[in-house]
């Protein structure tokens, strides 16, 4: 089964983020309604058009899903 994209991003928290990607994990992890199973780029766009205050561009989910999929095209 694949790993979620939630579950990916958990491996780029820091407590002192240095790029968009940490800070993104780092409220991601602080957001209680965050969709933590999904495996759906649209669901998770969509959730975040309307519930990431905190991502100062959606191109930050982008980056980060970008790598989520190389990572899932390596296992």
């Amino acid at each position: 089964m694949n790993k979620s994209f939630y579950h990916f991003l958990m491996k780029y928290r820091h407590p002192a983020p240095k790029d968009v990607v940490s800070r993104f994990a780092n409220h991601a992890y602080l957001d209680h309604d965050f969709p933590k199973y999904s495996l759906d780029y649209y669901e998770l766009t969509a959730y975040l058009e309307l519930n990431g205050h905190y991502l100062d561009s959606m191109s930050t989910f982008d980056e980060a899903w970008q790598l989520y999929t190389l990572s899932e095209h390596k296992d």
